[in-house]
């Protein structure tokens, strides 16, 4: 058994029983599980994978570990581990992890340094933090990886980043941009999840409220969706003309965060970028509003600025902060503007992460099959993988749905057949 840096060890029978739990939502995971067991896809790799440590990461852990894979896991945020999961891990699956809820920054970098001293051969990243410190700060650790995976929109703009200028490596998957990850994950899993983080952190009634949504990617979508479902209403603000003409024909109202900010009651970002809510913003809230952040960084709310602005800050509940502004409003910081979906609750449904944690699994499996012929680039998640695992699940649910017959495959592949 190797070291490992958690919370509590006599936390894993509780552990136990909820990645169990998981487990049942998660049969396109468990069918891989099984076959990985039987061929050994994996055997001989070392992966050290970067990522929420949660229930469904732990069936993940275990699927690539019958794969024949030597696996260690750390946190990929602060906030988002589960310490119950990370002692369940240890203890019953003797998987190293370095992860415990509320760790600070430096602990954090630590826990990312210990995975890299685990000289992988493919990473695993939510985030691209493990990339990006394998690539400044432990370069000695490269020669010895051949690929690896990717699994959110903020990692994949980042790699393609490294990509652009010259600095990436070698390959890596973009998982996030599987359509059996960012349509159902991104969608659904963010959207619910972030709902319920904030109404866990805050007990608050959603409907009739002013809800705020800042962006309306995938994500946003989801929880701009799951909050007039709710009974909210619901603002959406974009820099991109393209999703800000989606946001008004799928029955929003879209106007500029400094026009929002002065009727929202909540605020939601979840753009990737940093500074969405700033001075001017906090400067026309009311009282009283909630912020939160759904994207992976807490860098999309400028908490630096609103602690100048205050002149108190006091915990109210668990995961709300109220940040008391010099003119005596109050403005209430959720889950200290991290991921709020896993502060303050338990990120996504174990069924829309059986998809995401399937295209990891086989991702990694075809990394190591062809790592030898790829560059060093982000690639997409093959067709027939991302395919295969929309089978899966449909069967799973007991789905059946069509094929083409012979005739219909020739016509879409001819040129001459016309009216």
């Amino acid at each position: 058994m190797k070291g490992y840096h958690i919370r509590d060890l006599s936390l894993a029978d509780e552990g136990m029983r909820r990645i169990a739990w998981a487990e049942r939502e998660m049969p396109v995971l468990r069918q891989i599980r099984e076959r990985f067991a039987q061929e050994k896809p994996l055997a001989g790799l070392r992966i050290s994978a970067c990522l929420h440590v949660t229930t469904e990461t732990a069936n993940l852990m275990y699927t690539l570990q019958e794969g024949g894979a030597d696996v260690l896991l750390c946190a990929s945020n602060p906030l988002s581990t589960q310490d119950d999961v990370a002692a369940a891990l240890v203890r019953d699956f003797e998987i190293p992890v370095f992860a415990i809820k509320g760790e600070d920054n430096e602990t954090y970098y630590r826990h990312i340094s210990a995975a890299l001293d685990h000289h992988p051969h493919i990473t695993m990243d939510d985030g691209a933090d493990l990339v990006s410190t394998l690539h400044s700060s432990r370069r000695e650790v490269l020669p010895g990886v051949i690929g690896g995976t990717e699994e959110t929109t903020t990692g994949v703009i980042r790699l393609r980043a490294m990509q652009k200028e010259g600095k990436l490596e070698y390959p890596i998957i973009a998982v996030n941009d599987a359509d059996t990850k960012h349509l159902f994950d991104n969608r659904y899993g963010t959207g619910q999840s972030t709902i319920d983080g904030i109404i866990r952190a805050t007990n608050v009634l959603l409907a009739g409220k002013t809800f705020v949504v800042a962006g309306y990617g995938w994500c946003s979508r989801g929880i701009a969706q799951r909050a007039r479902g709710m009974g909210a209403n619901v603002v959406i603000t974009e820099v991109n003309p393209l999703r800000a003409l989606e946001a008004v024909m799928d029955g929003y109202r879209v106007m500029p965060m400094l026009e929002a900010a002065a009727i929202g009651d909540i605020f939601v970002s979840a753009t990737g970028n940093k500074n969405v809510l700033d001075r001017p913003h906090f400067e026309r809230m009311r009282d009283g509003v909630i912020v939160a952040n759904s994207g992976h960084f807490n860098v999309e709310i400028n908490l630096q600025t609103l602690r100048e602005m205050s002149h108190r800050v006091v915990k109210v509940r668990e995961f709300v902060e109220e940040y008391t502004l010099t003119d005596g409003r109050r403005i209430n910081v959720l889950g200290e503007g991290r991921l709020i979906n896993l502060a303050a609750a338990e990120g996504h449904p174990s069924a829309v992460m059986d998809m995401s944690f399937a295209n990891q699994a086989l991702c990694v499996e075809y990394m190591a099959k062809h790592h030898a012929s790829l560059a060093k680039e982000v690639y997409p998640v093959p067709q027939e993988i991302d395919h295969s695992i929309a089978r899966l699940k449909l069967r799973s649910m007991h789905i059946e749905i069509d094929e083409l017959t012979e005739e219909q495959r020739e016509y879409l592949t001819s040129w001459t057949m016309g009216t």
